[in-house]
């Protein structure tokens, strides 16, 4: 598929808010992302379709459910890049969407890892604590190593077809949070260990007291007013 063709699939607003609701990393029915997007079941059903024919989403059937998600994280890699260049100018259209985005803001998942106020705020402890460097490149260091692994979280394991470790423009903060798949990691263990939980059905979530905790005795981290 041409650059045009996968430019064309996106540049439908339908199809673009599919693509964003499905950055919490989770599978979707058709249904659900219809009342997400306001259209008629036909219509999700054909814009699905294209996303699905594309290459940007993959589709899972159980029963009489479609659960559609993104085809991957280099999918997501190209959602978040091109939502880093289309920030909402218009804003908030009510009081509902304005605390959604608040949510957002201050901590969410980008597809499998941390971002937002926290996701940055966890990067830039890690490179103030030596735990990664950018000195030849984004790596995590041999200290950052033992970290990962006091967190249960062994980094050789993680070798695949995805980086290790790589930065991704955060659209709200226009700063660099953690991704790849040692971020995609540390963002399970903190949905695992409830350090965060998420909010509703979206991409937000909340800091939990434990999380709290946790994140100030691993990174220094202040997150009271979270």
């Amino acid at each position: 598929m041409s650059l045009a063709e996968i430019a064309g699939l996106l540049a439908d607003r339908t199809r673009a808010a599919f693509c964003l609701a499905l950055f919490d990393g989770r599978a979707w029915t058709a249904g659900e992302l219809a009342r997400h997007a306001g259209v008629s079941a036909s219509t999700a059903s054909e814009q699905l379709s294209r996303l699905i024919a594309g290459g940007l989403l993959t589709e899972e059937r159980q029963g009489r459910h479609r659960y559609v998600r993104l085809s991957g994280p280099a999918a997501a890699q190209l959602i978040e890049n091109l939502a880093s260049f289309a920030p909402d100018a218009a804003g908030p259209a009510n009081l509902r969407e304005s605390t959604r985005l608040g949510a957002e803001a201050r901590a969410r998942t980008c597809y499998d890892h941390l971002a937002g106020q926290l996701g940055v705020s966890v990067a830039t402890a890690a490179l103030d604590r030596g735990l990664v460097t950018e000195e030849a490149g984004l790596a995590v260091t041999e200290p950052g190593r033992r970290w990962f692994a006091d967190l249960g979280i062994d980094l050789s394991a993680l070798r695949g077809s995805r980086p290790l470790l790589r930065t991704c423009l955060d659209w709200t903060e226009r700063r660099n949070h953690l991704a790849g798949a040692a971020g995609a990691a540390l963002c399970a263990r903190a949905l695992d260990r409830r350090w965060v939980e998420r909010i509703g059905s979206g991409r937000a979530l909340r800091i939990t007291p434990e999380g709290r905790t946790a994140f100030r005795d691993l990174l220094g981290l202040d997150l009271t007013a979270a």
